[in-house]
């Protein structure tokens, strides 16, 4: 989940004006025009070069630096796509310097001698675009800038070797800067600046915040929301996770946020369920920090409330329609003779898909209770069974197996929104964190693809095989 419109426009603004009075001409001071065409682009390597040479103090150096990045800002997206063509092109790796050192290094038999030609060769094995990219860390809200500017690189790349090279160099300066270690750990309030409050309602992308009410209750006295902030960006989360404090597994999230049902004294719940994590920055894309998010809010949680003995989760299936549609494309019967009979009873003569791809076919209660036996054992086969490269290919399972929980219990019509109807069937599952079983179930996740299963689940795999 990514920056709104209204967010990019606010935050570009947001950088001009953080940006001026730091900028510094460059030596063609015409601008770039927004698509920038071939005749711009001398002048946009001009400006690269003097970041490079490092003319000056520091205080040109930031100035270079601000033009270069308010250079890109004012770029269509035809612009920036070949302003980055041009970063990746022209300022990659020296291959004729690279292999004058390789070279060297053969040759140098001395140790001392030899120290300083691998130093000499690690330094050339740093393309300039590196050292370029790693300069917008000293403005203000540059951190932020490359996030997004990586954004846009993984729109526009495709295929391309030279974009894909560049992006190696960005994600993995960003997996730096982003280290777990650099993160601080918040909890967001209701108190918490209305800026931010605006973020958490646009960013969320698994139930959608329908209102400051819908808000509000998400964090109120029985709930909690918790979000990693890294240092450079205090007022962006990077990623949140919202929890509820109840008793006993949910089995239903519309009955979870239900505005109107009564708020629980949090020091009687017995359970903690997890029933939202979004990632915000599309930017940091191949920089993982959820499993530990995940796990640092269970240990805080179980030393502030310890009568917590339960941690799970609620989570949906996002591609389990997908999944089935694969299975009827295959040629595949999804139900017996006998389910299909009572289904045509209760549906007509519709298909399985027909019946799915109705809006609120959930309504049909006859047809509903056929379903449920059916499609619950082919969802926990899909989790437990199928496999992708020794992966559950269903995204939010992976997450949750991959941090060492349990697939614990198959929750029909637990998600009955326009969404979840048309991605999960209306199905949720419950993922179990038991801390004693964590990292044996992770372990054994990893090296096999073995799925910690409860006795339930285990049930509805055996009668669909």
């Amino acid at each position: 989940m990514g920056m709104t419109e209204r967010q990019k426009t606010r935050f570009i603004d947001q950088l001009r004006t953080a940006w001026r009075g730091i900028t510094l001409t460059s030596r063609n001071s015409r601008p770039l025009r927004p698509d920038l065409p071939e005749a711009d682009t001398d002048s946009l390597r001009t400006q690269m070069r003097d970041c490079l040479e490092g003319r000056g103090g520091e205080v040109s150096a930031r100035g270079r630096a601000a033009a270069l990045g308010e250079a890109y800002l004012n770029l269509s997206d035809i612009g920036r796509r070949r302003y980055l063509e041009i970063l990746a092109r022209d300022f990659a790796v020296d291959l004729d310097a690279l292999l004058e050192q390789i070279d060297a290094l053969r040759s140098e038999t001395a140790p001392e001698r030899r120290l300083a030609v691998e130093a000499r060769l690690r330094q050339t094995l740093t393309a300039p675009r590196l050292r370029l990219l790693t300069q917008f860390n000293s403005l203000p809200s540059g951190v932020k800038f490359l996030v997004d500017m990586r954004a846009d690189l993984l729109r526009y790349k495709g295929d391309d070797v030279l974009l894909n090279s560049l992006d190696d160099d960005l994600r993995n300066l960003l997996r730096s800067w982003f280290d777990i270690g650099f993160l601080d750990l918040r909890r967001i309030t209701w108190d918490a600046p209305a800026a931010l409050l605006e973020k958490l309602m646009d960013y969320e992308a698994v139930h959608e915040i329908r209102s400051w009410d819908d808000l509000k209750n998400r964090l109120s006295s029985d709930r909690r929301c918790y979000a990693f902030f890294h240092p450079r960006m205090p007022d962006e989360p990077l990623i949140f996770v919202q929890v509820a404090l109840v008793n006993g597994l949910s089995d239903n999230v519309q009955t979870l946020l239900d505005e109107h049902a009564p708020i629980i004294d949090p020091e009687s719940a017995d359970t903690a369920i997890f029933y939202s994590i979004t990632n915000t920055q599309q930017g940091l894309k191949g920089v993982s920090f959820g499993s530990f998010l995940i796990k640092r809010v269970v240990d805080d949680l179980a030393r502030q409330m310890p009568a917590l003995k339960t941690f799970a989760t609620l989570s949906p299936v996002p591609t389990l329609r997908r999944y089935l549609a694969s299975l009827i494309a295959q040629g595949k019967s999804l139900l017996s003779d006998a389910e299909r009979a009572k289904l045509e009873q209760t549906a007509g003569n519709k298909t399985l898909t027909e019946i799915l791809d109705e809006p609120n076919w959930n309504e049909n209660k006859d047809a509903a209770r056929v379903l449920q036996q059916p499609l619950s054992a082919l969802c926990a086969r899909y989790l437990v069974k199928e496999r992708r490269r020794g992966r559950a290919p269903d995204p939010v399972a992976n997450f949750h197996l991959n941090n060492g929980a349990r697939l614990e219990r198959i929750n029909w019509l637990a998600d009955i929104s326009e969404k979840g109807l048309r991605e999960s069937a209306g199905i949720m599952v419950n993922y179990l964190y038991r801390l004693a079983d964590i990292e044996r179930n992770h372990e054994a996740y990893r090296a096999s693809g073995t799925t910690a299963v409860s006795s339930s689940v285990r049930g509805f795999v055996k009668r669909r095989e």
